[in-house]
């Protein structure tokens, strides 16, 4: 029970779905972009799952990022597998903009991210981009708490190294 009495909602309202897509939209379309080359498939997968919840389709989780990344990981990867062919991620589309504007470097970035087994990219981005705890994102992907941490350390290593790497062939 709420603490005036209510029950509580058991769906989204409009403003709920509003502002879950002001807070996670952008992480989650460069979360789906992970997963997918194509620009529209990616949209697809992240508006599909806000119209679900606009259409009151799915109940309230306990962990709305946990599931909002799980349902987007889902939808991306069935995308992919319907669309039945692999192929590298194009490094001049970017997925996401660099603070600076220096798109360079988002796209070294970017380029890194994508050399990444999809597990430990997943967990970057819903560190970083979303802020999620390991606890979510153990939650969100279906493993525990070390392995999602052992993901993300990996991950950092293996970017730091490759990051570390471009810098000094520039120099």
């Amino acid at each position: 029970m709420e603490q005036d009495g209510r029950l509580p909602a058991t769906t989204w309202n409009a403003a709920d779905v509003k502002r879950l897509y002001e807070r996670h939209g952008a992480a989650l379309f460069a979360y789906a972009r992970s997963f997918l080359t194509n620009h529209a498939q990616a949209e697809d997968a992240v508006h599909g799952l806000f119209l679900r919840l606009l259409r009151g389709d799915i109940a309230v989780p306990e962990s709305e990022a946990g599931y909002l990344y799980r349902a987007v990981r889902n939808a991306a990867l069935n995308a992919k597998r319907d669309a039945a062919r692999e192929a590298e991620l194009p490094s001049e589309d970017s997925w996401f903009v660099h603070r600076g504007g220096d798109k360079e470097a988002a796209l070294a970035l970017q380029k890194a991210l994508g050399e990444l087994p999809v597990e430990q990219r997943e967990v970057v981005m819903m560190r970083i981009w979303s802020g999620m705890t390991v606890e979510e994102i153990g939650a969100a992907t279906g493993v525990s708490l070390n392995t999602a941490a052992s993901r993300y350390r990996y991950a950092l290593e293996k970017l730091r190294e490759r990051l570390d790497a471009r810098i000094a062939k520039k120099d």
